[in-house]
């Protein structure tokens, strides 16, 4: 684990209520409708459970609606337990139904099996990964766990989008340049759908994101 990474994200979440941050959303709407478009076209394919997996998911409120529809699998990855514990503190009872992971997304995602998820989503990871080595471990550990013909939803700050956040640089992405980018990283992906996202933080700013849905070639 990379550990200044988890020292940050957990002094973050110690030091802050999850619907202080910046990322917050009370209803991560357009996630969610990606998530559903997706498994909609997986579904026509095959049966059984969709199985999601949401990397840097820590306290996002996305998992509040996952575990409420039917015929979904949901594995939370983030590298602050903070975060995990605020979100498994939240969902009280219903937070047995998930499959907890507290690990770096660019380490060892060894709890996940090969092939594991149909669906994987991030909002807000990628765009923290500065470095081409992150990005490529980033890319293996995609590559591993998302099954061919999954789908890959990945949200990053737009190429009008801040510049920092949480005191961290990143980087932006439009879905070409994100494309490009994992494939450089070792990942290929077909673009699927793409939109964009005016976020309004808890204080009244505005980020501008970037949200595509590729296929896991």
């Amino acid at each position: 684990m990379n550990t200044d990474a988890e020292k940050h994200w957990s002094r973050v979440y110690t030091e802050k209520d999850p619907t202080q941050v910046s990322w917050y959303q009370p209803v991560p709407t357009r996630s969610l409708a990606m998530i559903e478009a997706g498994c909609k076209e997986i579904s026509r394919d095959r049966a059984g459970p969709i199985r999601i997996i949401d990397v840097g998911g820590g306290a996002s409120t996305l998992v509040d609606s996952l575990v409420e529809r039917s015929g979904f699998e949901v594995c939370i990855v983030d590298i602050a337990g903070a975060a995990l514990t605020a979100a498994k503190k939240r969902l009280g009872e219903r937070a047995s139904r998930v499959k907890w992971v507290e690990a770096d997304v660019t380490g060892t995602l060894s709890p996940v099996d090969d092939g594991w998820a149909d669906v994987w989503h991030d909002r807000a990871v990628f765009h923290f990964l500065a470095s081409p080595e992150s990005r490529r471990a980033y890319a293996r550990n995609l590559g591993r766990i998302v099954r061919q013909g999954g789908r890959v939803i990945i949200a990053t700050f737009g190429p009008d989008g801040p510049t920092k956040c949480s005191n961290l640089e990143v980087c932006r992405y439009d879905s070409e340049t994100l494309q490009r980018e994992l494939k450089e990283s070792g990942i290929e992906l077909t673009l699927k759908l793409q939109e964009r996202e005016e976020h309004v933080t808890p204080w009244g700013a505005v980020q501008r994101f970037n949200y595509a849905m590729f296929i896991r070639s």
